[in-house]
């Protein structure tokens, strides 16, 4: 019996994934870097705090890779403060988790401050009973202890969760976590690696809605 669904944010609930790339030229301007490529975008999301530091420092390993990620996470809040893309099906799909008593929870890398705003300027706040941030746990994704924090604080089994993600590093993390894991690949698409981990891959939130009211995502039905 499914007992609850952990949503990621950014390119899940959220069009966010694509303004936090526009976001690094700046912070490499005024930090006197080259620009990242590509794969430096894909590598890195998901993460957050040291993990993501850690990340920066072997991208450039000569800079302060602290004052990089503390300046990219400034021009963020400040971006943020605007609202944000929903994604489709999204608010289908809470109204359906709504409708069936089935608590939702939030678990994103990104700040509480961030979490908090973009749920309050979308309308979403009341949809979720717990937020889980990337400050709360030591290690973030692909490390599944947030979402092993989240079902916890639903107070559920995180094996009769359904966790959604977007990118490779959380579905490695839901994986991890032992939950029913399914992606909807919003910038990178899975790999061979990722597709071992994933019950489900969906197009979006509510072809996730339609297979729930099926009963094909249950945790019974996903062994």
């Amino acid at each position: 019996m499914l007992q609850g669904v952990i949503f990621d944010m950014d390119g899940l609930l959220f069009d966010t994934e694509r303004i936090w790339d526009t976001l690094w030229p700046e912070c490499c301007r005024r930090m006197g870097l080259p620009l990242p490529s590509e794969e430096f975008y894909a590598g890195g999301r998901g993460m957050s705090g040291k993990v993501y530091e850690e990340y920066v420092r072997d991208y450039f390993p000569q800079a302060d890779a602290a004052r990089i990620v503390a300046l990219f996470m400034e021009l963020g809040e400040e971006r943020f403060k605007q609202p944000v893309p929903v994604k489709k099906g999204a608010r289908e799909l809470l109204s359906y988790l709504r409708q069936q008593h089935i608590p939702c929870a939030v678990a994103s890398s990104s700040s509480h401050k961030l979490i908090e705003g973009n749920l309050k300027n979308t309308g979403l706040t009341d949809c979720f009973c717990v937020q889980v941030s990337g400050q709360d746990v030591t290690r973030t994704k692909p490390d599944p202890a947030i979402f092993l924090l989240a079902a916890e604080q639903l107070g559920v089994d995180i094996r009769h969760c359904l966790v959604l993600e977007d990118s490779l590093n959380g579905v490695r993390a839901g994986y991890a976590a032992g939950a029913v894991t399914v992606m909807v690949p919003d910038l990178i698409p899975p790999n061979e690696e990722i597709a071992k981990l994933y019950t489900r891959c969906c197009k979006d939130l509510l072809e996730v809605r339609d297979l729930l009211a099926q009963g094909e995502l249950s945790p019974e039905e996903a062994v």
